[in-house]
Parts: structure tokens; C-alpha cells; sequence
């Protein structure tokens, strides 16, 4: 998934509702600079259309195993953006689509954006009088102005300050940007997920992985609204929850995430699955399955006035 050289302009690694990416460092015009990893080695970001074709291999097993997970911390940045009836509202990085049709039910009008054609197939299905389209996050296919809100639930990362310049570019003055990010590390009931990937990962997207965990920790969001022109609202957390019946149903679920399309690429799906079957077991409970209890942060930003 990650080669050696000049940056390109998406992470297969942490992140879309999961765990996405399209992240490119500071510096909001021109080539990125290439990012370089925890232990050193620098790494090129995969293309947009790579990524998607990662995202999008296991869609169905995303939208209707895991993304549905994600809705504890969806109510609670729609509440604190103000969607309601008739807001326009832009999901960047919106994979199958649940956020936008959340967001639907509550009146909002929904355009959605996505690398994978084959989640942005359901998002449709999900919301058909929705927006959806495939494309980048870093040249948003929208006109200026166009949305009272945009939000991306955990596809904006450290580095990707340039799709927080186009979020911007796309919301009236006055409206609001609003992003998702793991939060503390003690309270991601995911961890064990994450250590699995670890061992059976390449080292590069392991590096990758840990720059993107990095969005959680104090001042650094903070610090992205600022460098895209974006003035502090407020941040906040919410909790999300796993919640599947065996051990074999969770496997197939994670399989269905971004980063674990480089795992199963490394060592195939079989060792993945037996690697993660014993990190999972200890939260599986008899009779109850498996309830995976994690924290995401968010945070908003507003899009100053005409004139400033």
C-alpha cells in the first residue's frame, strides 16, 4: 500500500468512520512533502484511487457490519453543528453513506464524497435524493459556498489541513466545519484491533497509522482549524460501540476496514483472521457477543465572516 518516494495523496491507514484518509501534510497548495513515520522512514501516500478500491472491497461488510457503529458520536456532532431541516450538509469522506442518511432523517439536505464507488453505491441506495460523489477531498468537486455545514467523521487527520482548506472553501461564511478523531487511548476499546495490525502489518503503514493517532492530542486539531483559516467553536467526545454476536462475525466486520486491506495484503486473510480471532476473544462475553465500548473526539470549526 505505501512505497518509498515522492507523496502521494492518501493514507490507507486510520480512518474513514473506522478509519480513513486522503492526508497530505501542511502546505495547502502545491506537492506534498513526503510525511515520515514513527521510527523514521518516510513513506508516499497512497493515491485517492488505490485508497477507494481498499475501502471498497469488503462495501457491504462496512456499511451494514461496522459503520452503523458510529452513530453515538454522528448524533452528537450533528447536534452540536445545528443540522436540522433544510441544512446543507457535505460529508467528506462519507464511505457508505450512514452519517449522510443520519443526517437526512433529521431534515438536512445531503451531498456526500467519497474515494470508493462501491461504498458511495449504497450511500445512494441508503439516501436516494443525496449528492454522492467520487472524487478527491483535497479538490472538492463543489462550488464555493455551497453548504452550511461539512463534517468528516474520522477522515480528516494530522497532515490533512488542505481538505480542511477545501471544506472551508465549500461552506458559507458563517457555517461550520466539523471533525472526528480517536480519543484518549485508555478509553479505545479498539486497542486490541490495533495491536493486531501492528504484528501483522508492513512497517511502513504501521509508521503512518501512528502520525494519524497523533489528531486526538490536545491543541493539535486545534491547531488544523487554525492553519485552514478556521476559527475554534468548541470540541467534545463521544462514545461508540461495536456490537456483534460471535467471533467469526467480528473478524469478517474488521476484515472490511481500510487499514486491514495492507494486513490481509502482507500475510493473507486466513493468518489475519487466526491473529485476529485471539485478540478479540477476551471481549467476547457467552451469550452476549462481542461489545466494543471506544471514545471519539471532535471538534468544530466556523468559517469566518464575509470580510475577515
Amino acid at each position: 500500500m505505501y512505497e518509498r518516494g515522492p507523496a502521494s495523496r492518501r493514507w490507507v491507514a486510520f480512518p474513514r468512520c473506522l478509519w480513513s484518509g486522503q492526508c497530505r501534510a501542511p502546505g495547502l497548495a502545491g506537492p506534498s512533502v513526503p510525511p515520515v513515520g514513527a521510527a523514521g522512514m518516510e513513506v508516499r501516500l497512497v493515491g485517492w484511487v488505490e485508497s477507494g478500491r481498499a475501502w471498497g472491497e469488503r462495501a457491504a461488510d462496512w456499511a451494514y457490519l461496522i459503520e452503523p457503529y458510529a452513530r453515538g458520536v454522528n448524533d452528537a456532532l450533528f447536534d452540536r453543528t445545528g443540522v436540522g431541516p433544510g441544512t446543507q450538509l457535505l460529508d467528506i469522506a462519507c464511505g457508505s453513506g450512514y452519517a449522510a442518511s443520519v443526517a437526512a432523517r433529521r431534515g438536512a439536505r445531503v451531498s456526500g464524497l467519497d474515494a470508493s464507488e462501491a461504498l458511495l453505491a449504497i450511500a445512494r441506495a441508503r439516501t436516494p435524493a443525496g449528492d454522492f460523489r467520487v472524487g478527491d477531498m483535497f479538490a472538492l468537486p463543489f462550488d464555493d459556498d455551497s453548504f452550511d455545514v461539512a463534517t468528516s467523521f474520522n477522515g480528516i487527520w494530522k497532515g490533512c489541513e488542505g481538505a480542511l482548506v477545501e471544506a472551508r472553501r465549500v461552506v458559507r461564511p458563517g457555517g461550520v466545519v466539523g471533525i472526528t478523531f480517536w480519543g484518549a487511548p485508555k478509553r479505545l476499546g479498539l486497542m486490541p484491533f490495533f495491536a493486531a495490525l501492528v504484528e501483522l502489518s508492513p512497517a511502513d503503514h504501521v509508521s503512518a497509522t501512528v502520525n494519524q493517532g497523533d489528531t486526538g492530542r490536545p491543541g493539535v486539531a486545534e491547531q488544523m482549524l487554525k492553519d485552514a483559516g478556521l476559527e475554534f467553536v468548541d470540541r467534545g467526545a463521544a462514545q461508540v460501540i461495536n456490537e456483534l454476536p460471535d467471533l467469526d462475525m467480528t473478524i469478517r466486520a474488521l476484515a472490511a476496514a481500510g487499514p486491514s486491506w495492507p494486513a490481509i495484503q502482507n500475510v493473507g486473510y486466513d493468518k489475519f483472521a487466526d491473529v485476529m480471532r485471539e485478540a478479540i476473544r477476551p471481549l467476547y462475553v457467552d451469550g452476549i457477543g462481542v461489545r466494543i465500548v471506544s471514545e471519539f473526539g471532535w471538534i468544530v470549526g466556523k468559517v469566518p465572516a464575509a470580510g475577515r
